[in-house]
């Protein structure tokens, strides 16, 4: 039978027809949830959210106009209900990671992006391994010695480049958290920090393969897009194999940005791992740790595995605590009171001849923890809901009233739970460290709080990170004075993570009283 040209235009109608409506009609049980626009028939409604660094915002201000549950693709389902954060992440639910993870997948599958439960597993009990409470005591040494280096050249700033009429020096504090986050990681992942600090700049070698030469890049502004483009295209994987030849440069850079980043990633084990660093090598960092690891036939792990794990750990290790520090430093400045009632904490608690304080010294003082689970929870640098997929064969769920079942999505928004006036009271906008007081917290603002995530897939490196913002935070206060030089609030965007812009201080040596 042949089809008449005239009729060309109507078939492909039709055919394009069939592609939104069929999904939409398969996913009838569906169709009551609200969604905006077209949502309910395409994922392009939320790639453009994520494309615009908003995503968290729009799916907040969707929840505040229809409620609990909303649909933000057609098989994707937001639900702002901090019951649902049990049902939906944690153990033995059987729930698996959607598609979405697919996008941020470079090297090979990590821990992090693997989608396979058995891979999980056994990816999981390595890296575990990596972070036991032995092995965190060991890692505290590399914490302490850069942060000794990051006091050693603020030092140097407020005595060299302080305004004269203010004795303030100003800087871009982010930047600066950056490169301290950076560093930490990069000695604690890779053997080594990347020299950041030290060089007052985002600075690191890469490689496409062991055997190239090296190239130079900007390590911060390459993870930075990389979570940008790798967070947009898991809203619709299928594009990520054509998403180089867009006209978009926010598509075609942040593809070269992630082959970048897994470049770092490769340069940095290359170095570990030549047999002259090796023969002399005492260090009981994270690489070290995954070098004890198996993979799946019970051998050690081969150079691209363990690549892959290390560069998770790039990731997940850095910009997440410099974006935290940031956002820590913020909200203390504009919150009164805050800063003066820490510094007094801070003093009694660290001996005066001690400029950066171990663990040790500043894991039971509950202000400075009140204070850093506050930032996270107005914060929210994991602001959106990560997406988990009800498997073929589950038994279908009752959640909120609705029933979900088989190919179903469904995701619990940090950043809306972490601002629920129901969960946390009339103030929940306001930034008060007193409300994590056990005498003011309830059960269930504790149980709310997820800025790990929950369940078998929250953070395996939690402990690590809480180490730092401790003793980063007891430092930074302890030792500097600072003012904001900026106008307006700081501003965020939406890659992966939630990430500051920019925070512009005065910075200045603390006179002690």
């Amino acid at each position: 039978m042949l089809v008449s040209v005239e009729n060309i235009p109507y078939i492909l109608l039709s055919l394009a027809a069939a592609y939104y409506l069929v999904p939409y009609f398969q996913r009838w049980h569906l169709h009551d949830i609200p969604s905006p626009s077209l949502a309910s028939f395409t994922n392009l409604w939320v790639l453009a959210q994520a494309r615009q660094g908003k995503r968290f915002l729009s799916v907040d201000a969707l929840h505040k106009k229809h409620g609990k549950l909303v649909r933000i693709a057609p098989r994707h389902v937001s639900i702002a209900d901090d019951a649902a954060i049990t049902q939906v992440y944690g153990h033995g639910n059987g729930f698996l990671k959607a598609d979405f993870y697919d996008a941020f997948v470079s090297i090979r599958r990590g821990l992090f992006n693997t989608r396979d439960r058995a891979e999980h597993t056994r990816k999981r009990k390595t890296v575990a391994h990596t972070f036991s409470a032995k092995s965190i005591g060991q890692f505290e040494q590399y914490i302490h010695h850069n942060i000794e280096t990051f006091v050693k050249e603020w030092n140097k700033m407020s005595d060299l480049q302080a305004n004269p009429k203010t004795g303030y020096a100003t800087l871009d504090a982010l930047n600066w958290f950056n490169y301290l986050a950076f560093d930490i990681i990069g000695d604690l992942a890779f053997g080594a920090p990347f020299g950041m600090i030290e060089k007052g700049q985002d600075i690191a070698e890469m490689r496409k393969s062991p055997n190239d030469p090296p190239k130079y890049v900007q390590a911060v502004e390459v993870l930075n897009r990389r979570g940008e483009v790798s967070n947009a295209l898991g809203c619709l994987p299928a594009l990520k194999p054509f998403a180089k030849y867009l006209p978009d440069k926010f598509f075609t850079q942040g593809i070269e940005a992630v082959e970048n980043l897994a470049g770092i990633a490769i340069a940095r084990v290359n170095e570990r791992l030549k047999p002259e660093v090796m023969a002399n090598n005492t260090r009981v960092d994270l690489l070290a740790r995954l070098m004890e690891g198996k993979d799946s036939n019970g051998n050690k792990l081969g150079r691209e595995e363990l690549t892959a794990e290390a560069l998770t750990q790039l990731i997940a290790g850095s910009d997440t605590t410099s974006n935290t520090a940031c956002a820590i430093l913020y909200w203390c400045l504009r919150t009164p009171g805050v800063i003066a009632k820490l510094q007094k904490t801070l003093d009694d608690a660290i001996p005066t001849d001690i400029d950066v304080p171990t663990h040790a010294m500043v894991k039971d003082i509950e202000y400075l923890q009140w204070v850093i689970w506050e930032t996270m929870r107005i914060h929210s640098t994991s602001a959106m809901g990560l997406p988990r997929e009800i498997p073929e064969g589950a038994a279908p769920i009752n959640i909120c009233g609705h029933t979900f079942g088989p190919g179903d999505v469904l995701s619990v928004p940090s950043y809306t739970i972490h601002r629920s006036k129901e969960i946390w009271g009339p103030d929940a906008e306001e930034f008060n460290p007193e409300r994590w007081s056990p005498k003011n917290l309830t059960a269930r603002q504790k149980a709310a709080f997820i800025p790990f995530s929950h369940g078998p897939r929250a953070c395996v490196g939690r402990n690590v990170a809480e180490m730092e913002l401790l003793v980063m935070g007891a430092t930074v206060f302890r030792l500097f004075e600072f003012q904001i030089e900026q106008d307006g609030p700081m501003e965020t965007r939406e890659g992966f993570l939630r990430k500051p812009l920019g925070l512009i201080v005065g910075m200045k040596r603390r006179t002690h009283a």
